[in-house]
């Protein structure tokens, strides 16, 4: 159904993946896995027709759905149901039946005779298109993913950034399309959608390429493995589910160790008796031949595979503040007719550690956005503290500028930091060389986290607003996160759906929204993690 052919890929003068063909057929259900930066968003990009690749092509014999790491709907007036619609071309019929209908509530009989005829004829065009089950379908869809009627009439631009992207998740879901590509799917979903949306993935019946760091569902799910190798810029192929992948790569590696093992013994042997030979002037020919044969013997075998690199993180050592750096009274926010929430009081003492929690649209990225200074609350205010000094990581990467490059956006977080120190800091997170120079906006998602995470070191802020800061990671990554909020010394404002991220923060306070209200944390609330 998907066909890669000699497929090559570079971002710019790197080598991200040496000339690979790959099928994704029927019954398909690829797990494409690989430390973070190492092409896996690029790759899928390229088999969606996004991107195009450094060399080779990619042809389908069906249709693609394609999920990306940071979905961008076009228009922020069209209505969220619309959006979803949209994936199989009913969007348009609804739209017409829905104008039809306003215009048959006329006092003029012309205006509802002509409207009763558009209605009639934009309900055949939907007929045509599947009907009203096709409508129930998405409704279902959207239903699974906790998008609720209020919701789904809505326009895409007063939705958070989690909604939009279960909305995005749901109109890919109802496109019926033959492959599907989904780059981190289960990013903003709570525990009970996760699980509808392990089962959907089980039952479909095309392709499915999907790039995940949910252990659950690629071990529910996939049954190949492509594993994207950075260190040697090849795919990998495992034609097995995620247990017997991960079994077998370990024994591809002992395999590996001891072919090496094996193999330098003999070139060193050989090596040894070529420098026997070599002082012997009419042995110099046959001590030539030995080291060639010796380099052969080493170059026959592939080796152990390079320890994958991990960012390492230490969040910094804050600033002095007073007691009390920041404070929030009052705050209440709607978005046209709908209210997020309203009465919310927060005071973030010195070194504090607070956790906020409630259902997806609840509003958690809304008030940290308000705490940031990101956007205005409808009422109250939020009351920077003496020496305040804020960081603030978005789920979305807002706080990158994605028309300057990596080492741009370092120096903007910190005007007063020699480049030296902020290309060493890029450097401790992945970015090398050349990476430094990228513009931010061909980053992956994990690349962007990282160097979100990057500004935020070199910030010496007091007080971390930290929206969902384990997202896009992979394991080795997240370790790093999780270390990192155990010994930082400041305050920290959490949002997350990661019981990991919470443990590790130990919060000593919760706010429960919408209502705003707070209580002390306990054991309890742990249960609700997953589900907000």
């Amino acid at each position: 159904m998907l066909i890669a052919s000699d497929l090559e890929l570079r971002v710019g003068s790197r080598l991200l993946l040496e000339p690979t063909t790959l099928r994704v057929a029927a019954g398909d259900r690829v797990g494409l896995v690989g430390r973070n930066g190492a092409g896996k968003t690029t790759l899928t990009k390229v088999l969606a027709g996004e991107d195009a690749p450094t060399a080779g092509d990619v042809t389908s014999s069906g249709s693609v759905g394609y999920l990306p790491q940071d979905p961008r709907a076009t228009d922020p007036e069209e209505l969220a149901r619309d959006r979803i619609l949209s994936a199989r071309g009913i969007d348009d019929a609804v739209r017409r039946m829905r104008q039809a209908e306003e215009r048959m509530a006329s006092d003029d009989s012309k205006t509802r005779d002509k409207a009763g005829r558009a209605y009639a004829r934009a309900e055949e065009h939907l007929h045509m298109m599947g009907g009203y089950a096709a409508e129930a379908e998405a409704a279902s869809i959207a239903s699974s993913l906790k998008l609720d009627d209020r919701l789904l009439d809505q326009p895409l631009g007063t939705l958070s950034g989690g909604q939009r992207r279960r909305i995005e998740l749901a109109r890919i879901l109802f496109s019926g399309a033959d492959t599907l590509l989904l780059d981190e799917p289960t990013n903003h979903l709570d525990g009970d959608s996760i699980v509808w949306l392990r089962d959907f993935l089980k039952d479909h019946q095309g392709g499915l390429v999907v790039i995940s760091h949910d252990v659950d569902l690629v071990e529910d799910v996939v049954n190949r493995v492509f594993y994207l190798d950075a260190n040697r810029c090849v795919l990998d192929v495992y034609n097995m589910g995620w247990h017997a992948y991960q079994v077998q790569r370990e024994a591809d590696e002992r395999r590996r160790k001891r072919e090496l093992a094996n193999a330098e013994k003999q070139a060193s042997q050989l090596q040894k008796q070529a420098d026997r030979f070599r002082a012997k002037a009419t042995k110099a020919r046959a001590a030539h031949q030995m080291e060639n044969r010796a380099d052969r013997i080493l170059n026959s075998v592939q080796g152990q595979r390079k320890s994958d690199k991990v960012a390492k993180l230490r969040f910094p050592d804050p600033a002095p503040s007073g007691r009390t750096p920041l404070t929030a009274k009052g705050l209440s926010k709607s978005y046209g007719s709908l209210e997020i929430f309203s009465g919310v009081d927060l005071a973030v003492d010195r070194g504090s550690r607070v956790v906020i929690l409630g259902l997806n649209g609840a509003g958690k990225t809304t008030l940290l956005r308000l705490l940031a200074g990101v956007e205005e609350p409808d009422t109250g205010e939020v009351v920077p503290g003496h020496g305040l000094r804020l960081g603030y990581y978005a789920q979305e990467h807002e706080t990158l500028d994605t028309s300057s490059t990596v080492l741009e956006n370092m120096m903007n977080a910190a005007p007063d930091l020699p480049a030296v120190e902020a290309r060493r800091t890029l450097g401790s997170f992945l970015f090398s060389g050349d990476d430094v120079d990228k513009p931010a906006s061909v980053l992956s998602g994990g690349e962007k986290t990282r160097l979100a995470l990057a500004t935020l070191v070199v910030s010496s802020a007091n007080v971390l607003l930290l929206d969902e800061p384990t997202n896009n990671l992979d394991p080795a990554s997240r370790e790093e996160i999780l270390s990192a909020l155990r010994n930082y010394k400041g305050a920290i404002v959490l949002v997350t759906h990661d019981e990991g991220a919470v443990e590790a923060l130990s919060p000593e306070r919760v706010i429960m929204l919408p209502d705003g209200a707070e209580d002390m944390w306990n054991a309890e609330f742990a249960d609700l993690i997953t589900l907000a």
